[in-house]
């Protein structure tokens, strides 16, 4: 009886196997599988739903969400230190913000502020995106050294030291 039972299944097991083989044969024939009325992973996608997925598909969430932090700075610092200082670039490995300010006041103030402005970013784009924020002030002329000199100055250190 149990002879009779595996050779049953062992029959039912080839005839599903011709008949899975018959099935790939005969959509390679036809030029892969068929379009039909229910949705699969050929069906065209809204835009922002590609560009999410090619995001997540790449790894290239936290690029994205300090990439939306630049264009929303005004919102996240507020409009009076929006105006004295600007992000510049992100370092994603040692996940550092760089930012630049235009005078040596901004650039003092905001790094007093620098904590708060950290724990204000990693709320809004996930803990841990932001470790840093380099505070850079302006960026100084180069010294020249001519005939028109005052003895004893320091050049553009002056204004910017």
């Amino acid at each position: 009886m149990d002879l009779a039972r595996v050779a049953l299944r062992a029959a039912k097991e080839q005839a599903r196997a011709r008949g899975a083989a018959a099935v790939q044969k005969k959509q390679a024939r036809r030029g892969g599988l068929r379009s039909g009325a229910r949705a699969d992973g050929r069906d065209p996608l809204p835009l922002g739903a590609a560009i999410n997925r090619l995001i997540t598909e790449r790894g290239w969430e936290a690029p994205a969400a300090v990439g939306g932090v630049m264009g929303r700075w005004p919102q996240l610092v507020g409009p009076e230190v929006a105006q004295h200082c600007s992000p510049d670039r992100y370092d994603e490995e040692a996940r550092v913000l760089t930012v630049t300010c235009d005078s040596t006041a901004w650039a003092t103030q905001l790094r007093l502020l620098a904590p708060t402005l950290v724990a204000r970013l990693n709320s809004d784009l996930g803990h841990g995106t932001v470790k840093l924020l380099k505070v850079l002030g302006p960026v100084a002329p180069t010294r020249s050294y001519g005939r028109l000199r005052a003895p004893g100055s320091r050049g553009p250190g002056d204004t910017y030291g």
